[in-house]
């Protein structure tokens, strides 16, 4: 009976500092040499996600982008799904992103409206991931898995009420963090992604065991027949699956712990 354990990244897997910890690598390392499959979830780009499953040192299936692209562990793409161009440009007018750091992702990287170092210096200083400046009010859409707004909470949370008030059911809205609100199709999620994978290799969803703290998680673990919630989850995700059991803090190592007991390591 095959098994698959699926975890999100930051507030989850990886520390406060955004790394992996020795302790998780070895937990991971030590469930796939007994042939448990394994997948990350995220909201970060593909390109930067290859070098944290490296990081972790395991063989895994990458959900990233919030579910807009699916790659297997030897980086193939098995789905793709793109913001309609129209929409996209749209989505990057002023009247939309005033007041925040406008950002997308494209196949080939990370682009924002200006220089952010400080986010670098934060969250990829060890995949060395970076970003590429360009007028995104002037590019025409095409390409763009997923649209990234920055700013403090109330800010964005107007930005977010602005979107479906304008836009409705064309787009799948959530916060990966409470500083930053993502815009993908329609059709993605973490969850409907799971739903892939789990298909591709056969196993049910009874057999997975699946990880989350933010917003963007709520479908991952609707989909998963074992959800858990870190203890520093964000309330949104803690009313929506209030029967998921409670582990220790992304800094407690809350998941390699809960792995071991349920794996008997």
């Amino acid at each position: 009976m095959q098994k698959m354990i699926v975890s999100d990244l930051d507030g989850t897997l990886l520390d406060t500092e955004h790394k992996v910890d020795a302790f998780t690598a070895a937990t991971f390392q030590a469930l796939a040499a007994q042939g448990v499959q394994i997948t990350i979830a995220t909201g970060r780009h593909f390109l930067d996600v290859k070098g944290i499953r490296e990081s972790l040192g395991v063989s895994a299936h990458l959900i990233t982008s919030n579910g807009a692209r699916v790659h297997d562990p030897d980086d193939n793409e098995i789905f793709a799904e793109n913001i309609e161009a129209e929409l996209a440009q749209a989505l990057m007018q002023p009247d939309v992103s005033a007041g925040t750091l406008l950002n997308a992702y494209t196949d080939d990287g990370w682009l924002v409206e200006r220089d952010c170092p400080e986010l670098v210096g934060v969250y990829y200083k060890d995949s060395g991931f970076n970003y590429q400046v360009v007028d995104l009010k002037a590019h025409a859409g095409d390409g763009i898995a997923k649209i990234l707004y920055i700013a403090d909470h109330a800010t964005l949370t107007a930005v977010e009420e602005k979107i479906i008030e304008r836009f409705g059911d064309e787009v799948y809205i959530t916060f990966s963090a409470d500083d930053c609100l993502e815009v993908m199709a329609p059709t993605v999620s973490k969850g409907h992604a799971l739903t892939e994978v789990l298909g591709r290799l056969r196993i049910d969803a009874a057999h997975c065991y699946a990880f989350g703290d933010g917003q963007n998680d709520i479908q991952l673990l609707a989909v998963a027949g074992n959800p858990f919630i870190m203890s520093n989850a964000s309330p949104k995700l803690k009313a929506a699956h209030p029967n998921a059991t409670m582990i220790g803090s992304n800094d407690e190592h809350g998941v390699a712990q809960q792995l071991r007991k349920i794996f008997a390591l």
